[in-house]
């Protein structure tokens, strides 16, 4: 069992930051993909970034690429999200993710290939 705990959200004007983070604990190890999602309020929950744990590969939605960076400190078994030029649209409830998988790869995309999922952190993105 992985549990992650994910942190940072608040309220920003829009063209400011926020860094998310999401910690691990468990059975964490250097074989995992992790990743962030988001819901918007009657939306579907969306796929936002991935990394590889284990060589630090990045996957981004067309809709962040250029905005967000994705990153992992493996000593503190932490995930990051800088989330940068914020938009109102970006307003979302932010889930961290996390599967048992060696390299990232196109179904991690899709929230069904993620086994553990973090409680979630409300982003509120002012015009």
């Amino acid at each position: 069992q992985v549990q992650l705990v994910d942190t940072g959200g608040g309220l920003v004007q829009a063209g400011g930051s926020l860094r998310l983070s999401c910690a691990a604990s468990g059975r964490t190890s250097s074989r995992y993909v992790m990743a962030w999602f988001r819901q918007a309020p009657g939306k579907e929950r969306e796929f936002a970034a991935a990394i590889s744990w284990s060589d630090g590969s990045t996957y981004y939605s067309d809709s962040v690429k250029g905005r967000f960076t994705i990153s992992r400190d493996t000593a503190k078994n932490t995930m990051y999200l800088q989330m940068n030029s914020l938009k109102p649209e970006d307003t979302a409830v932010y889930y961290c993710a996390a599967e048992p998988s060696s390299y990232l790869s196109g179904r991690h995309f899709s929230r069904n290939a993620y086994n553990y999922w973090g409680q979630g952190t409300q982003v509120t993105v002012a015009s």
